[in-house]
């Protein structure tokens, strides 16, 4: 095997010299490229991974959502206390202390010597040591030179501990650093004194750096820095500050909002434009901070022998500053495969003692190995190791190097939450140790990690200029597609055995069904049609991940690394911080001379006006309907501040909202159809199944299923369903339970080109869905993910059947669970479908469980799911599961896998907070 992979690794340097006429080499004069090939034509997919699932373990190693395989060098420990969102090592070396979240835990403390969890801390009864919150910062946390404190960043300042002799904490107190206005401090690196009486933090949410007296919390100095400060170096007598969102706008500047500051960034994409690094000159504390440019998105720094690494996540290099001379001699591109420039995301760095520099690839699951000697002397690319999922620190231990992994073995909690199945919210992380192996070894590595990465199987190159013959996903990106209307249709937060668990043909779970075909006919007729799919998976836990790799085909580095505390920003649609350096795949189609459409996907506010309540919205549907040339009576606008987007969108389609009815949604986007026309790329997000609004939720899930049946109804009856695809998907499949993985999603796709009658049950993701919409449409990939990934064409057939879908009328009453009835009446689905008698025909609660349920809709009051500020996601999301599936049986199941119907505060698990504040 050893021989083997020396045999490609070389095989596949020479194909790059071929490819580039010279050999890979670093580039003296500054930058120091990893692997550069110039003029690429290609952009490759991977063979795919054939009918294996997420979870299951196989040669090239375990199969995860984000479409890749993990099997890390050296020794792993598991975490099954959620996601590390950052680690550092004590003094002397014996304890990690992470930063933790989405598992009802802020701190765990792992003991290095014995390799296991010692001690955890947060605000629910299994902790060991309670603290009021579990949220945590971006950085950090901090011990202090002797061992003696640490401090946890949060919200609002810190929480320090007493480090007690066993490397466990004690004695939680609070440093509270007050809002400046609706700015939270938001903290994120800090650093002691040499002396340990003075802590250096970097306050992300007010973009300034503090000095805090240790012992007494006060805070004894404040310098201004740039956007959105994150890591800090103390080196000498100076502080350096790494930059997320880059240096204060300039008059002239073109902007985007990033937690209440506008920093310069890119007008069409929407991402930011600079990162800078902050000096501060603890000497002369009265002077302003000087700046050094550096790449985009900052975010780790690492300092020793007269060098401070930076790490820039965005343009995926390492800046090398010379701190004798505060001023960048090297840049280290850390792409470690040519066909895609971007997507790899260093998050960390650090040097071993003979001499490497390794460096985290959060994104690709690997660290970068470099020889270095000096700040100026260009260093020289070794290889590849493979880590677990998303590796974000990275220091030594002795002779050891130890990684701290974000995702550790995704979302594979054992046990699960539930017994019944899994859930998104089933995070792992994981710690690695191994000794740093010899160049040569780490070589034979280096082909491993892109076999699990998939990087540089089955090239399929650009159109050539050739004539070629029409078919649905072409092998060359460019070259012409019998389809020409793309239709992507974005729902929320189902499992695929929550919707399609009760279909015999699939490989469902029928105790999990919970939304079946009395509440979803058009999606199971669909099914019928045109094809099941039960081997896919969305890749986010949550609605901030899952709508990013849907519109990024990645979720970056930032957002990443946000989930400890989504205060700042969860919908990234109005945080530049958010966005790709590479646009959006409505920004790669207007690229490739594509027209684009869009219906509330992405989209950040909403303006309604008074009246506009789901009943009356409801009857105003009923209305449009009878009368097709009538418009609205409550006009909206829904718009988002990323000007490419705003550009291409319908204004009056209502963004995310449970007060909105679907159906009300498609009267709209009719109107526009039937007026306007398609877009090559339509985009649309129907968000009802998310459930929590005014009716119960099996009444907005079947809302959602109308919607979805009348607009593949409107398509396929339109001349534009010969050259058309729709592709109907979630965001994600947080909201319940799979008993594959929590992952695993209900994905459609319907089309003439489409295969039909089918179950598929190779391995897709969302990644490969993005991927066959771009090859469809000619669009470049955006990242190394979508890159890499393979094309759904074993979806499709190049023998069209143009038959069309009839929509099915609903079973499940619209109105069903509603206080107050529509003033044009309750639905009554009986009269239309002989069917429906079959669906529940009434929201009345159980007499034994008539107690639990008012102590529900309390709770449900409570939850901002509807109105313009309208939030997804902001419920606990075990409570969240846990009432949607009770309504949905009629108070009369218990939730998977336990024996009684729980009130809101007894909810196992409840104590995890919402994804919006976790």
């Amino acid at each position: 095997m050893h021989v083997t992979r020396q045999r490609v690794a070389k095989s596949r340097r020479r194909f790059f010299e071929r490819r580039t006429g010279r050999r890979i080499h670093t580039v003296a004069a500054g930058t120091a490229a990893l692997a550069v090939a110039s003029g690429s034509i290609a952009y490759a997919s991977t063979t795919g991974f054939g009918t294996e699932q997420v979870g299951q373990t196989t040669k090239k190693g375990q199969v995860v959502s984000s479409d890749q395989y993990i099997d890390p060098i050296g020794k792993r420990l598991v975490i099954n206390n959620g996601k590390i969102m950052s680690s550092t090592l004590s003094p002397d070396g014996t304890h990690v202390a992470a930063s933790v979240t989405d598992g009802g835990m802020a701190l765990a403390i792992v003991d290095v010597n014995n390799w296991k969890v010692q001690q955890l801390v947060g605000n629910n009864a299994a902790a060991n040591l309670k603290i009021s919150g579990n949220d945590v910062g971006q950085e950090g946390p901090t011990y202090s030179p002797d061992g003696s404190q640490l401090w946890l960043g949060q919200t609002d300042g810190y929480t320090k501990f007493t480090v007690n002799a066993d490397g466990t904490l004690a004695n939680p107190v609070a440093v509270k650093i007050p809002a400046d206005g609706a700015k939270h401090a938001l903290v994120a690196q800090a650093v002691f004194s040499p002396d340990g009486k003075t802590v250096y933090s970097a306050v992300n949410g007010q973009n300034r750096v503090v000095a805090i007296d240790a012992a007494t919390g006060a805070v004894q100095q404040s310098w201004a820095v740039g956007n959105a400060p994150r890591g800090v170096a103390l080196v000498g007598g100076k502080l350096y500050v790494s930059n997320e969102g880059g240096r204060p706008a300039k008059p002239g500047d073109t902007t985007i909002n990033s937690y209440g500051t506008q920093v310069p960034a890119d007008p069409k994409t929407g991402a930011t434009t600079t990162g800078t690094v902050s000096v501060i000159d603890l000497a002369n504390p009265a002077a302003a901070a000087a700046s050094i440019d550096v790449g985009l998105h900052p975010t780790a720094l690492y300092a020793k022998n007269g060098a401070l690494f930076v790490t820039n996540t965005a343009t995926n290099n390492v800046s090398v500053i010379d701190t004798a001379k505060n001023k960048v001699v090297q840049t280290i591109a850390t792409q470690p495969w040519p066909e895609a420039s971007v997507g790899y995301e260093p998050d960390a760095a650090t040097l071993t003692k003979d001499g490497h520099l390794l460096v985290t690839l959060g994104r690709a699951n690997a660290v970068a190995v470099y020889r270095y000697t000096k700040p100026l002397e260009p260093v020289s690319y070794v290889g590849l190791l493979p880590t677990d999922y998303f590796p974000a620190e990275i220091t030594t231990v002795g002779d050891d190097v130890l990684v701290s992994n974000t995702r550790g073995i995704d979302a594979r909690r054992t046990p699960p939450a539930n017994s019944a199945g899994h859930g998104t919210h089933d995070t792992t992380s994981s710690l690695q140790r191994f000794k740093l192996p010899s160049d040569k070894v780490i070589r034979s590595y280096t082909a491993k990690v892109f076999a699990q990465n998939g990087w540089g199987k089955n090239d399929v190159k650009l159109a050539n200029g050739r004539s070629a013959h029409a078919v649905a996903v072409p092998q060359r990106l460019g070259d012409p597609s019998t389809i020409k209307h793309v239709f992507m249709l974005v729902k929320e937060n189902r499992t695929y055995d929550q919707l399609f668990g009760d279909i015999a043909k699939g490989n469902g779970d029928p105790t999990l069904a919970q939304y079946g075909e009395n509440v979803t006919p058009n999606q199971h007729a669909l099914t019928e049609q045109f094809g099941l799919y039960d081997n896919t998976y969305d890749i986010g836990t949550n609605s901030a991940e899952g709508h990013n790799w849907l519109m990024q085909a990645d979720d970056p580095e930032y957002t990443e690394s946000s989930a400890g505390e989504y205060l700042r920003s969860y919908d990234t649609e109005d945080d530049a911080l958010g966005h790709q350096r590479t646009g959006f795949i409505w920004s790669g189609a207007q690229a490739a001379g594509k027209t684009v459409r869009n219906f509330g996907e992405f989209q950040q506010f909403l303006t309604k006006p008074a009246g506009a309540t789901w009943q009356n919205l409801y009857c105003d549907t009923r209305t449009m309907a009878a009368n097709p040339a009538q418009n609205t009576a409550y006009p909206m606008n829904s718009y988002s501040p990323i000007p490419s987007l705003n550009d291409v969108s319908v204004h009056g389609f209502p963004k995310f909202d449970t007060s909105v009815p679907d159906i009300y949604r498609y009267e709209i986007w009719k109107r526009d159809f039937e007026k306007n026309g398609p877009a090559n790329l339509n985009m649309f997000w129907l968000s009802s199944d998310h459930t929590g609004g005014p009716p119960n939720g099996a009444a907005q899930v079947a809302d959602n299923d109308l919607a979805v049946g009348k607009i593949v109804d409107e398509i396929s009856h339109s001349k534009y369903w010969k050259d058309s695809a729709i592709f109907v998907v979630e965001d994600d499949s947080q909201a319940g339970t799979d008993h594959v993985d929590g992952h695993r999603a209900p994905i459609q796709i319907i089309s003439p080109w489409a295969q039909h009658g089918t179950v598929d049950n190779h391995y897709y993701s969302q990644i490969t869905m993005i991927r066959t919409i771009e090859q469809i449409l000619g669009v470049h990939p955006m990242n190394q993910k979508d890159s890499a990934a393979t094309p759904m064409s074993a979806a499709f057939t190049n023998k069209p059947d143009y038959k069309p879908f009839t929509a099915l009328p609903n079973r499940t009453s619209l109105t069903l669970g509603l206080s107050t009835l529509p003033t044009c009446g309750a639905d009554t689905p009986a009269a239309q479908d002989p069917k429906a008698a079959a669906a529940p025909t009434t929201a009345a609660v159980p007499k034994a469980e008539q107690q639990v349920a008012a102590q529900w809709q309390a709770w449900k009051a409570k939850q901002p799911f509807s109105a313009p500020n309208a939030k997804a996601d902001s419920a606990n999301p075990e409570q969240m599961n846990h009432f949607s599936w009770y309504e949905a049986h009629g108070w009369k199941k218990p939730y998977p896998g336990e024996s009684k119907i729980y009130a809101p505060d007894k909810v196992p698990g409840a104590y995890i907070p919402s994804s919006d504040t976790d």
